[in-house]
Order: structure tokens, then C-alpha cells, then sequence
């Protein structure tokens, strides 16, 4: 039977409850109707008192996850759209994410955030958050591209002693299936090489990993060997893998779904240029979403977002250098 990335995480915060006594989840409608996209669904029955419906409050919510944590508990936090994250902003980077450099009393929260853009979901529900919770030392950002990484990425965020934002894409949830879970992941900070190449780096995370294999795969036929990676986790970031990388191919181009002003795809290229400069045959390029708010037609969205279409642009501009 096959599992969905959707799946996974429900499997994972099940895990997590029942192996650990001191987690719990905290979020709007989670507990009899399963959350916004049934991430929780039946889990407030097998584990009664331990489900928990929280006000429309974002700002609450996090408060609570962190007087709950530096007192023993393993709370998790599901935002219903990461866009209303920032209403509780000044919870998460100003005391979760100091807490214990100020005190020396650890705060793991894991915050949920279902994060990027679906057709027709327009500005407010679309928002890709990644790039400003890793702007603040303290927090650790993850993304997971596959079911397995899913799931294994949330149960080390439980287990982790730091504040944790876990950033699942919603556009993942259904799209995504696997057969099996593996009884082991890469630890966290680590990206993976999803395909291998020799012609020209792709970075990517969350969804732009599938769409940059899809343009590697289109490319393939006319001969060019394209190399993807797979962050997984924007902070920490994996910098000697990327540089291994560009080592291999002399060319990099980095996909985000974020914004492009001052976001993961510019760290990259930043880390790129200033410890391997020697290594690029070309200069290193960025494909982001505009820098517009989000539109709500799935033609104007398609539109707004890249695309594998796009991405081989760009890779045939970059491989002319």
C-alpha cells in the first residue's frame, strides 16, 4: 500500500505521540475534524487529551508551545497555512528562537507550516515563509521534498532540542506517493543529490526539486547531464554538498518558489561565489517566483511560479557560457 506525503506526516506525528509521552499537538480544528487538510485525522482518538483545538491565534498558539516546552513538553504546532504564521512572528523569533541563548533552557517546538502556492489558492494561502524564518540564528528550517523525508524529517524535529520550522508543501500532500518508508534518513542539515550530472548544478528544495528533475529529464535528450539538489534544510544548509556539486559541473542554478529578494536561492549563490569562485565556468543564476503577490488564477499562478518549462530556459541560457 502506497503512501502519500500527506500520509507521512500524519504517520510521523503519530509515531512521535506514541513513543513520547511529553508531545502533543496544538492547532485550529486539529482534534474531530483533522485539521485543514486532515493531517490529524482520528489521531485525538487514539490519543485522547493529547489532540488539542487552540484559538483562532496564532500568536497564542506558539505562546503556549513555548511555555509548554521550556516546562518538559514536545509540543507540535499546526498552522492551517503558513502565510498566518507571521501573525504569531513575534512568539517565534523573538522567544523561541532566543530562548535559550537568553536562559539556557531549551524551547523544541515543532511548527508545521503548509507552505507554497496551489492553483487558486491566491495570496494569502500561497506564501512560501522559509526565507524569513532562517534570516533569525535559533531556528532550524526544514524542507522536505519526498514522502520519506516527510516523515523522517518530522520525527527528528520532534526529537531535536532546538525550535524547528517544518515547511511541507501543500502541493506535496496528494502528489507524492511511496511505496515503502525506508528505516532510515540522512540527519537533518543534509542535502542529497537526487540525480546526478555533470553539465550543470540545479539547487532546489520542497517542490522545485520535482520540477528541476523534470527539466533535467528534459534536457536529457538532447544529451546534457544535469545535476539536482536536494537541500532539505535551508538552516542549517548543506554547503559542501553544493560546492561538491558545482566542482562536478562548473555551472549552478538555484530554484526557489519563495520570493526572490534576499531569499535561499541568494544565500546559495552567496556561499557559491565566495568559497568556490575558482569552481564556475559560468556565472551562477536563480530562478525564483516574481516578485508580485500571489495570484489567484491558476493560469496567472502557473504563471508566477517556476516551472520545469522554465527552469530548462534558464538551463539552456546557462549551459551557452
Amino acid at each position: 500500500m502506497s503512501l502519500t506525503y500527506l500520509d507521512a506526516i500524519r504517520e510521523a506525528q503519530h509515531d512521535a505521540l506514541a513513543r513520547d509521552p511529553r508531545v502533543f499537538i496544538y492547532g485550529q480544528d486539529i482534534g474531530k475534524f483533522g485539521g485543514a487538510f486532515k493531517a490529524t485525522k482520528r489521531l485525538a482518538e487514539e490519543f485522547p487529551g493529547r489532540v488539542l483545538d487552540s484559538p483562532i491565534s496564532e500568536d497564542a498558539m506558539v505562546g503556549v508551545a513555548i511555555g509548554a516546552a521550556i516546562e518538559g513538553a514536545r509540543p507540535i504546532v499546526e498552522m492551517q497555512f503558513a502565510d498566518f504564521s507571521s501573525v504569531g512572528f513575534n512568539q517565534i523569533v523573538n522567544q523561541a528562537a532566543t530562548h535559550f541563548w537568553r536562559t539556557n533552557v531549551p524551547c523544541p517546538i515543532v511548527i508545521r507550516l503548509p507552505s507554497g502556492g496551489t492553483a487558486g489558492s491566491g495570496p494569502f494561502h500561497s506564501q512560501s515563509m522559509e526565507s524569513i524564518y532562517a534570516h533569525y540564528p535559533g531556528l532550524i528550517i526544514l524542507t522536505p521534498a519526498t514522502v520519506e523525508d516527510a516523515y523522517h524529517m518530522l520525527l527528528a524535529a520532534v526529537g531535536c532540542s532546538d525550535p524547528v520550522i517544518f515547511c511541507e508543501h501543500k502541493f506535496l500532500y496528494y502528489h507524492l506517493k511511496a511505496e515503502s518508508l525506508p528505516d532510515e534518513s540522512l540527519p537533518l542539515g543534509k542535502a542529497r543529490i537526487a540525480r546526478p550530472g555533470r553539465h550543470a548544478t540545479v539547487v532546489a528544495y520542497s517542490a522545485m526539486v520535482h520540477e528541476s528533475i523534470r527539466a533535467a529529464e528534459e534536457l536529457a535528450k538532447d544529451g546534457y547531464q544535469i545535476e539536482v539538489v536536494d537541500l532539505r534544510s535551508v538552516k542549517p544548509i548543506d554547503t559542501d554538498t553544493i560546492l561538491a556539486s558545482v566542482a562536478r559541473t562548473g555551472r549552478l542554478l538555484c530554484v526557489g518558489e519563495s520570493f526572490p529578494w534576499g531569499g535561499v536561492t541568494a544565500e546559495v549563490i552567496t556561499r557559491v561565489t565566495t568559497d568556490g569562485f575558482h569552481l564556475l565556468d559560468a556565472p551562477p543564476q536563480r530562478l525564483n517566483s516574481k516578485d508580485t503577490p500571489i495570484p489567484y488564477h491558476p493560469n496567472l499562478w502557473k504563471a508566477h511560479r517556476p516551472t520545469s518549462p522554465a527552469i530548462v530556459n534558464e538551463l539552456r541560457r546557462l549551459l551557452k557560457y
